[in-house]
């Protein structure tokens, strides 16, 4: 008789089992639907899935998908007033890609939706459930894909018993799920950055291992960036650059998403506000550590000022500086035997560092808190300011030439050293060595200057300022160093020659200004540069002439000669700056190709994606036409053979990043690394991972190294 009922029991059961239809197979995913429960009692929620199992190495996409993807997406037909929620997405996992950041799922995704039984329905009925699911799927490409499942449900008169298989399947999925945990969570936001806070009992003491934000608003964040984790006695704050959306004024009214934390997932929901009592402060971000945000934040803050020091000492050895310290060297050279007026000119030239620093760093700032993708040596991929740039370093050289004087009368070299008109010159060679400065970008600075542009207004200007003293320290201690001076050689007929010198550094830096300007904006920019500075190489010798004529005491002329040399200026002048300089017609920024026999591609996002994709090794070289320490890596480093055959061994792919003409996606890859100026190299091993960032002053035998260690994996 046992067996008999237990044989009854197990048909009713049989019987009662909703209807399991076969999985479906397409674009490299097996979709099914299948419920939490045997059958549906009326008026109860009834749990059903989504599932899909995927192929190796593909994956599908979460509710926001990040910079690139689209959510799986389902489409019901029900029997009548039955009603379908929303999926309970499970927590995803980080699928980066390149520079490019994308969340979904890999394996067996899981996607619950309660259903909603009507009242109305029958015990003893069935009701048919048909879903169509839109997805994409991807792995090195991507495939979408369409597919409709079906499932068959009886209703039941009292609580149905689970599924055997999906049921358990089902009540752990949404188990794992994120939900909220009684945190409170608040942020605040900038052109330029978001600031969530978190606080709760569910965070107290919880390490920060694994802690993510994923947003449910694609525009919230730029998913790229890195996020920064200030820990805090209850809580946390989690630093993120901000989305596009924030750059148009657009601030959200909410923040929502799912923190991960510890293996552990959150939901979140924050509004605009001050930082909840236990959570870290929304100040600056510091590397995450179990302390203040204080003592993160100055440590944090310390390290840049540091940085920034050394980087601006260290500016100081750069090629591109060479032409402007040569005017200093002159400079000191003249006051020997004058050690407060050599102190009075150092103090000149400091103040005129430091505030063309600040202005820059100013700017700089300002630009990108409205949006602007601009770096550092923004100046020079204007064509019209390398243009007047050029023509500044060509008047500087003829004045060394002798051609004309500033600051001085005819009568001699020496005399009149102590004028006003002499500071505001040692002033000007403070003001003209920044901006020519400003392109390169010396070791510890680029570290520096990244994290300055993640903090407030005030400590990014400090960071700059710390820059500008290191970069005007060595000629303004020796300066200040009477001993020193002292050492210096007597003026004498010697400080002729020696200037006369000195003025060959400033015609080359001329001469690369317009190599410079030929490359943004071609022939037509090339010519109108070479008449601007025909014209003012006369300007100045009319100036010239004009002060010797008045040296002798022949007056007459000189005003005459005076005003033609200002005309002459003038028209030097307008001829670069009524061109409207731009890109030569057809050029396309970044396309670069380098010279040798090196053969290089225009850098992509999409083609380094693809690169990494077919697991190639790729060096990415981010550089510029006004960037000398690029030109100079290029040609003693990157057109050898050495490098070349290193190239050859690895199979390693050369992209070539030319940021000579202002390019966003540039600057955004740049921003990514924590830089904001060239050059940078970036290499990217066969194997995935972050990639390497190789040194700024180069060796052959350095970048060989690296390559040869960049292999293909194993086939």
């Amino acid at each position: 008789m046992k067996h008999l009922v237990a044989m009854i029991l197990a048909v009713a059961a049989l019987l009662g089992a909703p209807a399991r239809a076969a999985p479906v197979a397409s674009a490299h995913a097996t979709t099914e639907l299948v419920a939490e429960t045997a059958g549906a009692a009326p008026g109860s929620t009834l749990w059903v899935a989504v599932i899909q199992t995927l192929d190796k190495g593909w994956h599908t996409y979460w509710r926001n998908p990040g910079d690139a993807g689209e959510a799986t997406a389902l489409r019901w037909t029900l029997s009548a007033d039955w009603r379908a929620g929303e999926i309970i997405w499970p927590t995803p996992k980080r699928l980066p890609v390149g520079p490019i950041m994308n969340y979904g799922y890999e394996g067996k995704v899981v996607l619950p939706v309660p259903l909603q039984v009507p009242l109305s329905a029958k015990p003893g009925g069935k009701a048919t459930l048909s879903a169509v699911v839109d997805y994409l799927v991807c792995a090195e490409v991507c495939v979408p894909g369409t597919v409709t499942v079906s499932l068959t449900v009886p209703v039941v008169g009292g609580a149905p018993a689970a599924a055997p298989v999906s049921g358990p399947l089902i009540a752990e999925t949404l188990a794992a799920a994120p939900k909220p945990a009684g945190l409170t969570a608040t942020f605040e936001t900038s052109a330029t950055q978001l600031k969530l806070a978190i606080a709760g009992p569910a965070l107290a003491g919880a390490p920060a291992a694994d802690t993510y934000f994923y947003p449910y608003d694609e525009a919230l964040i730029d998913h790229g960036r890195p996020q920064t984790i200030n820990r805090g006695a209850r809580g946390l704050t989690v630093s993120m650059t901000a989305g596009g959306d924030f750059a148009k004024g657009a601030i959200p009214k909410i923040a929502e998403g799912v923190l991960t934390l510890d293996g552990k997932a959150y939901e979140i929901s924050a509004t605009p506000g001050p930082p909840p009592a236990g959570a870290a402060g929304l100040g600056p971000p510091a590397v995450a550590a179990p302390s203040d945000l204080g003592a993160d934040l100055g440590s944090g803050l310390v390290l840049a000022l540091g940085g920034a020091f050394l980087g601006g000492l260290i500016l100081n050895l750069m090629p591109c500086v060479f032409p402007i310290l040569s005017m200093k060297a002159a400079a000191l050279a003249g006051h020997a035997g004058e050690p407060r007026l050599a102190r009075a000119q150092a103090l000149a030239f400091l103040v005129g560092v430091l505030v063309s620093f600040l202005g820059l760093a100013g700017a700089l700032v300002a630009a990108r808190a409205a949006g602007a993708a601009v770096g550092w040596g923004f100046q020079l991929q204007s064509p019209l300011a390398v243009a007047l740039l050029g023509l500044v370093m060509l008047a500087a050289a003829l004045n060394l030439s002798g051609l004309f004087e500033i600051g001085t009368s005819a009568q001699g070299l020496g005399s009149g050293l102590a004028s006003r008109g002499d500071l505001i010159g040692s002033a000007f060679t403070g003001v003209l060595a920044v901006i020519v400065a400003a392109p390169c970008t010396a070791p510890f600075m680029g570290p520096a200057l990244g994290f300055a542009l993640t903090q407030s207004a005030p400590a990014a200007l400090a960071i700059f300022l710390a820059l500008g003293l290191g970069f005007a320290a060595p000629f303004t201690l020796l300066s200040l160093s009477p001993a020193l001076i002292r050492r210096l050689p007597r003026p004498g007929a010697w400080m002729d020659l020696f200037k006369k010198a000195l003025a060959f550094p400033m015609y080359a830096a001329a001469a690369w200004l317009v190599w410079v300007l030929a490359q943004q904006t071609g022939p037509d920019g090339l010519a109108r540069m070479m008449a601007a500075m025909v014209v003012l190489a006369f300007a100045t010798w009319l100036f010239g002439l004009g002060q010797r004529r008045g040296a002798v005491g022949r007056d007459g002329g000189v005003i005459a000669l005076s005003a033609a040399a200002t005309l002459s200026l003038a028209g030097a002048v307008a001829l670069v700056a009524v061109g409207a300089y731009g890109p030569p017609a057809g050029a396309a920024s970044g396309a670069k190709v380098s010279a040798g026999d090196l053969p290089a591609q225009p850098w992509s996002v999409e083609t380094l994606s693809a690169l990494r994709a077919a697991h190639k090794p790729v060096l990415v070289n981010f550089t510029a036409a006004w960037c000398v320490t690029c030109q100079v890596n290029e040609r003693v480093v990157f057109n050898t053979g050495e490098v070349a055959a290193a190239f050859k061994r690895s199979g390693a792919v050369y992209l070539v990043a030319d940021w000579t003409n202002r390019d966003g996606a540039i600057a955004k890859a740049l921003g990514e690394q924590g830089r904001i100026g060239v050059p940078l190299y970036l290499l990217y091993g066969a194997e995935g991972g972050e990639p390497k960032v190789l040194p700024q002053l180069l060796t052959p035998a350095l970048v060989a190294e690296a390559l040869d260690h960049a292999t293909k994996p194993a086939a």
